[in-house]
């Protein structure tokens, strides 16, 4: 179980002038060059600011690679800079980055201050239930897609070979995809069922869905009926 040092800080208690630090993340090196994400993050980190008076003194962007998730020499700045000057860490995308049970634990250990932007109401226990679901849907994720290599190569498929391409091949394909729409879906259930509980409505819940790039199974965009429908198959 995560230790629990940080310190959420409530919207009421955020005064006008109060100190704050700006930490954002982009998951590829190329993002973090076109700015994809990033615009979006600095803006709503500072309508936020800007609406509640507060003084933006610091930004600090991290950018993440696939093979360096764990290392965020940005991070560290952020919350060492907020340690320093006793600055609120104000952080663009929780929602995402709570899903990362490495930077939950360095967050919660850090004993800044901190905000949410994108989910102001949230608490330390959904941070863990959050880290806790996206943890176990990792290493069920991981087990179900070696166990299905596993069964590929025992038939003697070679993976890779452009031979194997076949119309059977091209079917199983096709049920893979739908499979993993499924899974996705699974998946977003977690995520939804949490939102609900925390008193979102389904039309709040699929703007938000919506707003972070989450699809459908068919690939179009989320409506309340369709939340609703989620949340019933996952019951």
């Amino acid at each position: 179980m995560l230790p629990c040092y940080a310190r959420l800080v409530t919207i009421a208690a955020l005064l006008p002038g109060t100190p704050t630090v700006a930490y954002y993340r982009v998951s590829t090196v190329k993002q973090g060059a076109s700015g994809l994400g990033l615009e979006a993050q600095r803006a709503a980190v500072q309508a936020f600011a800007a609406g509640r008076g507060l003084v933006l003194a610091q930004e600090f962007t991290e950018v993440e690679t696939g093979t360096r998730k764990r290392h965020r020499p940005q991070l560290a700045a952020a919350l060492a800079q907020s340690r320093r000057t006793g600055a609120v860490l104000l952080i663009a995308k929780l929602d995402r980055l709570a899903r990362n049970v490495a930077f939950v634990s360095a967050l919660m250990e850090s004993g800044v201050r901190f905000v949410a932007v994108d989910m102001p109401e949230v608490d330390n226990l959904t941070i863990h239930v959050m880290a806790a679901v996206a943890e176990r849907e990792a290493a069920l994720i991981s087990q179900r897609t070696k166990a299905a290599l596993g069964a590929v190569k025992a038939r003697g498929v070679v993976l890779g070979q452009p031979e194997n391409l076949t119309h059977a091949a091209q079917v199983k394909g096709a049920a893979v995809q739908r499979e993993a729409a499924r899974e996705a879906e699974r998946k977003a259930a977690g995520y939804v069922r949490l939102l609900r509980d925390s008193g979102a409505s389904l039309a709040r819940i699929a703007a938000r869905l919506n707003a972070e790039g989450h699809t459908t199974r068919r690939g179009k965009a989320f409506t309340a009926m369709q939340v609703s429908r989620i949340l019933e198959r996952a019951t």
